[in-house]
């Protein structure tokens, strides 16, 4: 469905469906609602097949046949054992505490293995073990698809290839078209087979990608621990995997990740020999309607398309299109004024489907309409560059500590770190703006934050945290490593002399810092002795440096003192919690389990 105000093409809609992802059972590492394995139901259960309908060797010949279809289907579905270290967004110079979880696999050709993204995040150790087999097989993860949650790995050992008969893969299934869905749910140990029929196959919100791709939903229970699962069509081919379910009042609505998304993500892998994404057009657009703003905008009554509000400067349109153009083909095929494009017989989606079925690097058409007058031109597609990201790519947060102010990049683990599962409702506003409506002015760009403030007599009066940096001695920030750059003067700030300039502050010299945020609040800070000061702080506080590893190469640039050894009694900083934001922009969320 098309958003009914503004959306992010390829991201966020306005109308978004609120929906809880299968955690592996047993993660604790996202708060959230464990429901219960549910108990048998002879309504799940395909009734047997009479005898009486068939002659004796006839009937037993099929169903020795099923029974062996069946087994070669289940002998390749495996229980994944993930050990998890997650960082501590809220202090980045630790990490949280060891976490473990279960969820499904399914084995692919070429000896790999198929599951959901979230359940091997920030992993430390994978483990996999087959159905009837008591042997647990280390293995590795080679792709890890965040967007579309899907995670590739591989175990070595060729023990445990033995007999297995990987699953092959169906096409999109097809409305009411029946679908098992298989895996280890929380309740026991053994396989669990449920089924329902497909409902419905539409774009949605993946909960763990922040995206919205391709998804079909079924009415099948998907419950925490079936996450990965495969969901198999009556020909016993595997049409999609579990990953995520609606939360609220709905019961038994899950989705599974359809096989044109899977297909993505194993030829951007084999292309590339790693996970690069889905690419992104980067234009915001509006429906377009009405008949009064088509005739403003010089469309003939026969026309149709959505209007371009906004175009990301670092996007693949940024060379092409404009704002107020009217987008109407995506590679000739014709857009609806709601969005929408043809998807198969009396079915219609939204056009972003349309570039995520490409890769990065391939080129695209456009048709739009400017100033009344019908223009194409080609776009060169690349993955999407959020302003704040969903996911930081299996590392350590970045941060810097000057003074005892600890900053940070704006991401949406950091917000929930700080907010809960509810960082949609209860971040600040500030936080939320960033994270719903900016995009990229430049490459590389970053939201700074000022996280807290580890107290010292330096930095007394400044009582604040969580709020955005907007510049340093005058400069507008780029990203961390900018704000770096200009506290230690690596990088030298213009000197403002005009008094009539908002820059101008007569107190500023070489050796002082000014930071300035988003709410007008401005601190002003010694160069020498914030660095003397922060090397005591990293040592009340057994922070081992003032930089993350990511910025090491500045370090010499610190004085020697401010990387210390750690001491092991040493008290850790605590939080200072902010007061949270309004309740903004509601959107439905989607939330793992």
């Amino acid at each position: 469905m098309a958003p009914k105000k503004r959306s992010r093409v390829g991201e966020d809609k306005v109308e978004q469906v609120k929906v809880q992802a299968t955690n592996p059972t047993g993660a604790g590492r996202r708060r959230g609602s464990f429901t219960r394995s549910p108990s048998f139901d002879s309504k799940n259960v395909v009734s047997p097949l009479s005898a009486a309908q068939f002659p004796p060797e006839s009937f037993e010949e099929m169903m020795e046949e099923a029974e062996d279809s069946l087994a070669d289907t289940l002998g390749a579905i495996v229980k994944v054992i993930a050990k998890h270290t997650e960082p501590n967004f809220s202090l980045p110079w630790q990490m949280r505490h060891q976490a473990s979880s279960s969820s499904t696999g399914f084995c692919i050709e070429g000896k790999k293995i198929l599951t959901n993204a979230h359940s091997v995040e920030y992993h430390s150790l994978v483990k996999v073990k087959k159905r009837g087999d008591d042997r647990k097989y280390v293995a590795t993860v080679l792709a890890i698809g965040r967007e579309c949650d899907i995670a590739m790995l591989m175990v070595e050992d060729d023990a445990f290839w033995e007999g297995v008969v990987p699953l092959t893969f169906g096409d999109l299934p097809h409305l009411q078209e029946s679908v098992t869905v298989v895996g280890y749910p929380i309740g026991g140990d053994n396989i669990s087979i449920t089924q329902g029929v497909v409902s419905r196959i539409d774009l949605q919100q993946y909960a763990h990608g922040s995206i919205e791709l391709l998804a079909v939903q079924i009415d099948a229970a998907i419950n925490s621990g079936n996450s990965g699962g495969p969901a198999i069509s009556s020909d016993r081919e595997c049409i999609g995997i579990a990953f995520q379910s609606l939360k609220g009042d709905a019961e038994n609505i899950g989705y599974i990740i359809p096989t044109p998304i899977i297909q993505h993500f194993l030829e951007d892998f084999e292309k590339n020999k790693k996970y690069t994404g889905f690419c992104d057009l980067g234009v915001f657009i509006q429906q377009l309607e009405n008949p009064q703003m088509k005739a403003a905008l010089k469309m003939e009554k026969s026309d149709k398309g959505v209007l371009v509000l906004k175009v990301m400067k670092t996007s693949p349109a940024a060379k092409v299109l404009r704002r107020f153009d009217v987008l109407t083909h995506f590679n000739g095929h014709p857009i609806a004024s709601d969005g929408s494009v043809d998807f198969r017989n009396g079915e219609r989606i939204f056009f972003s489907y349309l570039f995520h079925t490409m890769f990065a690097g391939e080129e695209a058409q456009v048709s739009f309409i400017r100033n009344g007058e019908k223009q194409s031109a080609t776009v060169t597609l690349k993955p999407r560059e959020p302003l704040v990201p969903s996911h930081i790519e299996e590392r350590a947060p970045s941060y810097f500590i000057f003074a005892g102010l600890v900053f940070t990049v704006l991401t949406e683990p950091y917000m929930k770190a700080e907010y809960g599962d509810n960082f949609d409702y209860e971040s600040p506003v500030q936080f939320l703006r960033k994270w719903l409506t900016s995009s990229r002015e430049e490459l590389n760009e970053e939201v700074v934050v000022l996280s807290q403030v580890l107290a010292h007599e330096v930095n007394v009066g400044f009582e604040v945290n969580n709020i955005v940096l907007r510049k340093v001695n005058g400069v507008k920030v780029k990203n961390l490593r900018s704000v770096v750059e200009l506290a230690l003067a690596i990088t030298e700030a213009p000197k403002v002399t005009d008094e009539k300039t908002p820059d101008f502050c007569p107190a500023i010299d070489d050796n002082m810092v000014k930071f300035e945020f988003e709410d007008d609040e401005v601190m002003i800070l010694g160069r020498e002795e914030a660095l003397a000061a922060t090397a005591t702080i990293l040592s009340q506080h057994n922070i081992p440096s003032a930089l993350s590893s990511d910025m090491s190469d500045l370090s010499s640039s610190l004085d020697d003192h401010s990387t210390v050894e750690q001491k092991p009694r040493a008290a850790t900083a605590s939080r200072q919690k902010g007061s949270g934001g309004k309740k903004n922009q509601k959107r439905k969320r989607q939330e793992k389990k």
